[in-house]
């Protein structure tokens, strides 16, 4: 007991803390201790890839997720810290501005943006973390499988590359890509205790959106994975790559959450 008091008193301390009067220095402390991580898989990477290529894609795809989660979660803080000080948002507070314009489909209520105590960032949600390291973990396998049916199925050789990766791509968006999206708005609506409605109400409303944004993005990133990446870092060079997307996915999915809550 005595153990969770000092540690709730902790994190409450560390959430009271700002870096620059701007970012939470508990989210910035979180993202460090992500990048330690990340920092220690990229000198070890080829020799553990080597020995067990599946764990290692597994354990590289749930610290990308989360240092992306962390992303998210830093944004939204940074954001209502913005609205809550005395005038509002100004022009000098542009990630405030740019996650406005993101959620402005579900917009917060006022209860919802405003806390009781006005000095304190939104507490970082560590299970929301979770949900999106444990999604990671458990996709990488299926991604695995995926990228190595693709490679079998597409060689690419000296003489030929260009089209077996736009073929490569045209599997991938229009066969992986949609039921990544569904696997994704699913599992992350389940893991937050939703049922099959709280599902149906995520598809109706955030997964088409999110499609289109998908088929803006990843065509060009993955002809460049494709054609040019080793298929070891093939899996990894997604998952860097899609920090800011899956930033994204979060922020989308935490406003869907928002207004499921209201």
């Amino acid at each position: 007991m005595a153990i969770e008091h000092q540690r709730r008193r902790l994190l409450r301390a560390l959430n009271t803390r700002y870096i620059y009067g701007r970012v939470p220095l508990l989210h910035s402390i979180i993202f460090f201790l992500q990048m330690t991580m990340v920092s220690l898989l990229i000198r070890r990477f080829n020799s553990y890839y080597a020995s067990r290529p599946v764990i290692t894609t597994m354990i590289t795809n749930a610290v990308l997720g989360g240092i992306a989660d962390t992303v998210a979660q830093s944004l939204t803080a940074i954001r209502q810290k913005a609205v809550r000080k005395a005038g509002g948002v100004d022009k000098d507070d542009f990630w405030a501005i740019e996650i406005h314009e993101l959620d402005k489909r579900n917009p917060l209520s006022d209860e919802d943006l405003i806390p009781a105590s006005i000095r304190l960032p939104p507490p970082f949600d560590f299970e929301r973390l979770t949900r999106f390291m444990a999604y990671g973990f458990l996709m990488a396998p299926i991604q695995h499988r995926w990228f190595s049916f693709l490679a079998a199925t597409f060689p690419i050789t000296k003489g030929s590359g260009t089209i077996p990766a736009m073929k490569r791509v045209a599997f991938d968006q229009f066969l992986f890509a949609p039921l990544g999206l569904a696997c994704f708005f699913t599992f992350m609506t389940v893991a937050e205790g939703g049922g099959r409605r709280a599902v149906a109400r995520k598809f109706q409303d955030v997964y088409i959106p999110a499609l289109k944004a998908n088929f803006m993005v990843w065509p060009a990133v993955q002809i460049l994975n494709f054609r040019i990446i080793p298929i070891q870092f093939q899996i990894p060079f997604v998952s860097t790559v899609g920090i800011a997307w899956t930033a994204y996915l979060s922020l989308t999915n935490a406003s869907e959450e928002e207004e499921e809550e209201e």
